[in-house]
């Protein structure tokens, strides 16, 4: 434990006698909170304009768009499906809405066929159209279930519920569609810095051995586990100060409000972090030298945070491509958090938690492996 605890003290005495890395490591953190404020700030408050291709024709849909239409700011327009991908690049409208051949139908059986939503401004536009249309659907479907397969029973509930004579009071809200956005792109862009981090931090390994520091440390009674399980907390306490750093000055400097308590916040990203140091020993233990190593962490980094959602919406990317993102731990991290800002629970997320946790796992498991592997021939890497 002594051990542990002296090389830790001389790796952050390394890693900090330059002091360009406290700006690297605490300042990135900031910029990534400015950068995305710039990003959802400065515009005034402006109607949604959403397109709505109606594949169904039946009532139900019809009477749906209808209702959106009644929405204050917000803009209906029809396109047909061949021309989505261009009114959203083209920024003719802010999302599509998809109503599938079938959808009045199935709402009379209770069992709603799912709306499809597209849009490149994410969270912003998507959790706005939600709020109104899913419990509109859903009220729909409840008196689905309750004709049980009856269609006259149906219609007759749908006619009393359409002409239900119901009371509207109106009070003024603050829009949190913009601070979850600047949530989402700060935490993005966290995600990233935290791999690069990671890289760095763990890089220094392979340094040591290069300068022969690995060598000397050897001939004394400290053993090549204990060198390496140092990097790991080193690699933990860094991590863990960016969280609180970014987390703090969301609050406190920047007065963002993530929608969700921001221990539960801390709680996925300290998660999230043993998965990339796990992934960044990998990286070291495969690399030849500091110079391959350094080379192939951003190779492996930022395309994963590309295809992970950190840098723009998921919902952007092909269908085959948002499958592929949850076969990376970046996806995992971000999707639990729009998930709490949604207002799930945080123990029905166990699952996000669970394989957060796997991950790190088997990244762990494969760099001790690979580490093993290189004891047994004589080599550290």
């Amino acid at each position: 434990m002594n051990d542990v605890i002296w090389l830790v003290k001389y790796t952050l005495k390394r890693t900090f006698r330059r002091k360009m890395n406290f700006l690297l490591y605490f300042g990135t953190p900031l910029a990534a909170i400015l950068l995305s404020l710039f990003a959802y700030g400065g515009s005034p408050a402006k109607d949604v304009r959403i397109g709505v291709v109606n594949e169904d024709h039946g009532r139900v849909a019809d009477d749906a768009i209808r209702f959106l239409n009644n929405i204050d700011h917000l803009s209906v327009k029809s396109v047909k499906l061949s021309a989505v991908d261009d009114q959203i690049t083209s920024q003719k409208v802010d999302g599509v809405l998809i109503f599938p051949q079938g959808f009045s139908e199935s709402v009379q059986h209770g069992q709603p066929r799912p709306i499809e939503l597209v849009s490149l401004k994410g969270a912003e536009i998507t959790m706005f159209i939600k709020s109104y249309l899913h419990e509109y659907i859903d009220h729909l479907a409840t008196l689905g279930r309750l004709a049980n397969g009856d269609r006259d029973l149906f219609w007759k509930m749908y006619e009393r519920y359409q002409q239900a004579p119901f009371r509207l009071s109106v009070h003024s809200l603050s829009d949190t569609a913009k601070q979850k956005g600047v949530t989402y792109q700060t935490i993005g862009y966290l995600v990233l810095i935290m791999l690069l981090s990671a890289g760095n931090l763990t890089e220094i390994i392979i340094k040591e051995k290069e300068e022969r520091t690995y060598s000397r440390l050897l001939t004394t009674p400290i053993q090549a586990r204990t060198y390496v399980l140092s990097n790991i907390v080193v690699n933990l306490l860094i991590m863990t100060a960016q969280i609180i750093v970014t987390i703090a000055a969301m609050k406190n400097i920047f007065h963002i409000d993530p929608n969700i308590p921001m221990w539960q916040m801390a709680l996925v990203l300290l998660l999230f972090s043993l998965s990339a140091i796990g992934l960044s020993l990998i990286t070291v233990m495969f690399a030849n030298s500091s110079a391959s190593a350094g080379a192939l962490q951003p190779l492996v980094t930022v395309p994963t945070c590309m295809l992970a959602g950190c840098f723009w919406p998921v919902e952007l990317m092909p269908k085959f491509l948002q499958k592929a993102a949850y076969f990376i731990p970046q996806r995992w991290a971000l999707d639990c958090l729009v998930k709490l800002q949604e207002g799930r629970s945080f123990g029905s997320l166990y699952w996000h938690l669970l394989i957060l946790l796997a991950f790190a796992l088997t990244f762990f498991l494969l760099a001790v492996y690979k580490f093993s592997r290189s004891q047994e021939s004589g080599q550290f890497v």
